[in-house]
């Protein structure tokens, strides 16, 4: 009935608030062993002690098997289609002539290929900027955004326009393609429809996907559409995370709703907005589905050509896997690279000092 924190009288060993007495080094004996009962935390014995079968079980579910998995079905198809890059193979012969970089060099002839290239350069650096300035808006209007008297709250029927906006995000890529491809359709889209009823008659049978200068804005006016939700409920969350008292101090001391966006939103959720222009840009310089389904041809003038639409066209309709492999590794090294320049440019404007500081 004492105190449990209390040494028992007849023994001189030293216990310590708050630690378990095994494990705490005792003195040492004449012999240099220590005294019966007491553990090293270092020692093998214990070590061995700790390696539980839940421990090891929960090291190989957690672990061992998920980095299995990536090396497997992430890591070892790359190796193989870098490999293969550096042959002649069709895709359904048995024999693989190595030929080295000689699908490199082939590719810097390729003038579609560069026009890929090129275009899915300009998709990766106008849609993540587009995307992600849209979301913001749409965020701070719906989080922060409300009236100036009162607690900060954002617009009314905010809950409705969180819906509304994320609900294109759940369809398929392709059926938004499909979608956006009859509202573009010259005859019967809707777009058109619109636009010849409001006195616009410039546009009856005009061809969206059909004209060099309107068909790349159409495709990413497409890809802005069916992503802008998701990333706005990102940004949602990431604002919703920052303490009230903030946006609250910010208006005691006279900031207006921009100023509070680019001083104090922004730099609160620096590394959200760095997360999604990753993604969006991976997405962007992927791009498959959305034109695949919008313009199937690549576009007047290869307009809307992409890296991935011409990697696919050579290897299952002209039968050159090992070249399609080549342009898949370029794609792979151009995705890290721009992965690479976000973490940069995030470095370089502040992005790793702290925010509370």
């Amino acid at each position: 009935g004492g105190d449990p924190l209390e040494p028992p009288p007849h023994t001189g060993a030293r216990v310590t608030v708050g630690v378990r007495p095994e494990l705490v080094e005792g003195p040492s004996t004449g012999s240099g062993r220590k005294p019966t009962g007491f553990k090293v935390l270092a020692s093998p014995a214990w070590r061995r002690r700790n390696l539980t079968f839940d421990r090891i079980s929960f090291f190989v579910v957690f672990l061992v098997i998920p980095v299995a998995g990536y090396l497997m079905f992430v890591v070892s198809p790359f190796v193989q289609a870098a490999y293969f890059s550096l042959t002649s193979w069709t895709g359904f012969s048995p024999e693989i002539p190595f030929i080295g970089l000689d699908n490199y060099a082939k590719l810097l002839d390729d003038d579609t290929f560069l026009k890929s290239v090129a275009n899915s350069i300009i998709l990766a650096i106008v849609l993540p900027t587009v995307t992600v300035l849209i979301a913001l808006i749409f965020a701070s209007l719906v989080t922060i955004g409300g009236s100036s008297r009162g607690n900060v709250r954002g617009l009314r029927y905010s809950s409705v326009y969180r819906v509304v906006s994320f609900f294109p995000y759940v369809v398929p890529a392709i059926v938004i393609g499909l979608i956006w491809a009859s509202v573009y359709d010259p005859n019967s889209g809707l777009l058109n429809g619109v636009l010849v009823g409001l006195g616009l008659e410039q546009f009856e049978a005009f061809a969206w996907l059909g004209d060099v200068r309107t068909a790349r804005y159409a495709v990413m006016f497409a890809i802005v559409w069916g992503l802008v939700g998701f990333y706005m409920v990102l940004f949602i969350a990431a604002i919703k995370g920052v303490p009230a008292e903030v946006f609250e101090a910010a208006r005691v001391d006279g900031a207006g709703r921009f100023r509070t966006a680019t001083s104090i939103t922004i730099p609160l959720i620096r590394d959200n907005v760095q997360t999604a222009f990753i993604y969006m840009g991976i997405l962007a310089l992927d791009a498959f589905v959305y034109v695949a389904a919008l313009a199937p041809g690549g576009g007047p003038e290869n307009s809307t050509l992409v890296m991935s639409q011409q990697l696919f066209t050579t290897a299952f309709t002209k039968g050159q896997f090992g070249y399609a492999c080549a342009m898949g590794v370029v794609l792979a090294v151009i995705t890290l690279a721009y992965a690479g320049l976000v973490f940069l440019v995030n470095r370089l404007t502040g992005g790793t000092s702290e925010v509370g500081e």
